[in-house]
């Protein structure tokens, strides 16, 4: 591995107590950057944070409601405050409820576009204005957006969250024609079948819907029926072109969704 390729990065990753923001935040700091990990569950993130210290990383942790300006706000001054600049930011927090589409509620559609689609607006904004007063530098900032399958793809059980990542690769596109006069560039990459604390939840939901008899048969109907590579991911399988992403071999892209789904969605 490159310990220097993320040299000089200083990130916020949103969503970085479990699952892909963990492993993420984990392998850039393995890279060289310098990491600040925001969850709601601070503990999470201070436990993270230590694992990445003690592997001889840095890492700091913060308490970050993505739904809450002022706490995107603070989370951003917080990664400033620690490292002295923020140069990319990952916007990872995202949560799921599954539901028929006859069945969803407000209260369904509003707490997951709320962390999903508004969340990863805010977080944006916040880091853009940031990025913007600190000034013009070599290489661009980055903002990455974690999106989906299902930013291209939908399924019957999943319209709030597919929404929701539709909303993503807008913003992606959008923020990348809007931003790019501040030397920022917006990408994102779009996971499949993660194996993750969110998928174990999802799978249980799932059972509880009908869709399937037993727990874990949802992963493994999805990778035998709907994966070219015939199996789920694990957060590792991510993690690569997450570092990409916030690399300089990236420097020349933007507005772009890279899929990183064994084959569920051919573009």
């Amino acid at each position: 591995m490159d310990t220097t390729r993320l040299a000089g990065k200083n990130v916020l990753i949103t969503g970085a107590a479990q699952g892909m923001g963990a492993a993420v935040g984990k392998h850039y700091a393995a890279q060289g950057a310098k990491v600040c990990l925001g969850d709601v569950n601070l503990e999470g993130v201070q436990s993270v944070a230590q694992e990445i210290i003690d592997a001889g990383g840095v890492a700091t942790a913060v308490s970050l409601d993505v739904t809450k300006r002022e706490s995107a706000a603070a989370a951003v001054a917080h990664t400033v405050k620690e490292f002295g600049s923020i140069n990319v930011l990952l916007n990872n927090a995202g949560i799921n409820k599954p539901l028929f589409f006859l069945d969803i509620t407000e209260e369904n559609w509003q707490r997951i576009m709320d962390v999903n689609a508004w969340g990863t607006l805010v977080c944006m904004q916040e880091a853009a204005k940031q990025m913007r007063d600190q000034g013009k530098q070599e290489y661009p900032y980055k903002i990455i957006n974690v999106g989906s399958i299902l930013s291209r793809e939908a399924f019957i059980d999943v319209t709030v969250y597919t929404a929701s990542k539709h909303a993503v690769l807008g913003m992606i596109k959008a923020g990348a024609k809007s931003l790019m006069e501040h030397n920022i560039t917006v990408n994102g990459y779009g996971p499949g079948v993660v194996r993750t604390e969110m998928w174990e939840q999802l799978d249980k939901d799932l059972v509880e819907m009908g869709m399937f008899d037993k727990p874990g048969q949802s992963m493994d109907s999805i990778a035998e029926n709907m994966i070219l590579m015939k199996r789920y991911s694990y957060p590792e399988d991510v993690i690569g072109t997450a570092a990409f992403l916030a690399s300089p071999d990236s420097d020349y892209m933007t507005g772009q969704l890279i899929m990183i789904d064994g084959g569920m969605v051919i573009q």
